[in-house]
């Protein structure tokens, strides 16, 4: 009858409307599977937030997406939670866009040099070639040069076991060890003879202070060597380094040199006293630097009368990876009309901060406090101009740094006995160490 054809005919056009309704549903939410069932996309939205009702936020979401890593993930065989673990740290940290507060793994922790600017291991800087771990120089007086290791010799074994494809810092670790203990290293010299050599290992300590420039002698633009002007390079600010820069100072001073080059470039910073005493040796007043705190509180470090040299004329190298520590010594002597300053400009690293030791043996550094120059400047994120600007000649350091990593050491306190930072994971590994 009429009526019946006309009500099928509406109730197919429904169900074909239906029809297309849920296909266009389909492929517009998708459909995920969650363990043996299948649901829409629009289902599987959380119901709750990580947040609980006291702010805190639920970190036990990482153990849960590590588990489902684990057992569903394509590629779970190239999974490394170890890794997985540092990124999810780093992620977090990197979110607040301060380069003053990040973390450090174990395996760089226990490389790096501490505060103290010395260590326990034979005193020696290893380096690759091709497959093989090879001395680039042993420490003069150290350990390694009392033993007969020299530079060149590629050590095949370390107790035993075969360096082939080792990393640096696998080698590293493997080298070092307790004052008092021994290793024993399978060298080959550079005749091609071989040798077990037996090291007691001992404390180590690294200059901070040198006084030999790039190229091994000071010269002027026409090539003439330069005797009438004093050199230093300080490499970073460590407990030593005061003493290492007032005795070079004061011999400068004390022996009528007629200026001081003072060479910071790639000097990523160190320790904050030890950072403010070093140009109290330049200076017999004045503010040094000021720090302020998240609440606004200014503590002023001044300059103590008293500096071995007061008089005589320095410049200041400096180039983009001098930063921190660096950056302070450049603005103390700078604003105090005691320095010209002559390179590039500078990194732009203005925070205090302090590192705390983790469980994982790693360490995490936070920032405390910032830091502005004798005149009020910030130099965070905005670094140093030089007075006269200048790219590096093929024998200064930086000359071929293009991928130099950026300095991640930060001003640091005495009492923090942490590491010193390394580069982020992103930048190239340092080509040496040393064990």
């Amino acid at each position: 009858m009429p009526n019946s054809r006309i009500y099928r005919a509406a109730i197919w056009g429904v169900g074909v409307a239906l029809a297309a309704l849920l296909l266009a549903l389909v492929y517009t939410l998708g459909y995920v599977t969650h363990g043996n069932q299948s649901t829409s996309a629009a289902a599987n939205q959380p119901s709750t937030t990580p947040e609980t009702s006291n702010g805190q936020v639920d970190f036990s979401t990482l153990d849960q997406i590590l588990g489902i890593m684990q057992q569903q993930y394509f590629g779970r065989a190239n999974l490394d939670p170890k890794s997985l673990y540092e990124a999810a740290i780093r992620g977090m940290l990197d979110s607040l866009k301060d380069t003053g507060t990040f973390y450090v793994d174990p395996t760089s922790n226990q490389l790096s040099v501490g505060p103290s600017g010395s260590f326990d291991g034979i005193g020696a800087t290893v380096s690759k070639n091709g497959n093989n771990i090879v001395i680039v120089a042993p420490f003069a007086g150290s350990p390694a040069a009392q033993a007969g290791i020299k530079g060149g010799d590629i050590i095949d074994k370390v107790d035993g076991v075969s360096t082939q494809g080792w990393a640096v810092d696998q080698a590293v670790l493997k080298i070092r060890g307790p004052k008092g203990s021994t290793v024993t290293l399978t060298v080959k010299h550079t005749d091609g003879t071989s040798q077990d050599i037996t090291v007691t290992r001992d404390a180590v300590h690294v200059d901070t202070v040198t006084t030999t420039p790039p190229g091994g002698t000071l010269k002027d633009a026409s090539g003439n060597a330069v005797t009438n002007l004093a050199y230093m390079n300080i490499a970073q600010f460590s407990e030593s380094t005061p003493a290492e820069v007032k005795k070079v100072a004061g011999d400068a001073e004390s022996s009528g040199k007629k200026g001081l080059i003072i060479d910071m470039r790639i000097n990523p910073g160190g320790l904050l006293q030890q950072t403010v005493d070093t140009p109290d040796e330049f200076l017999d007043s004045g503010v040094i630097l000021s720090e302020v705190d998240r609440d606004g509180n200014q503590n002023v470090y001044r300059a103590q009368p008293g500096g071995v040299a007061l008089r005589i004329p320095i410049v200041l190298l400096v180039d983009e990876f001098s930063a921190s520590g660096a950056e302070v010594l450049t603005a103390a002597l700078h604003d105090n009309g005691r320095a010209v300053v002559v390179g590039k400009k500078t990194f732009g690293k203005g925070t205090v901060n302090v590192s705390h030791p983790l469980k994982d043996g790693g360490a995490l550094y936070v920032t405390i406090r910032r830091w502005l120059t004798p005149k009020g400047a910030q130099i965070d994120e905005v670094g140093i101009t030089p007075d006269i600007a200048v790219t590096p000649g093929p024998l200064d350091p930086g000359s071929n740094q293009n991928n130099a990593p950026p300095p991640r050491r930060a001003i640091g306190h005495p009492e923090t006995p942490s590491a010193i930072p390394p580069p982020a994971a992103s930048t190239p590994v340092p080509a040496t160490a040393t064990p």
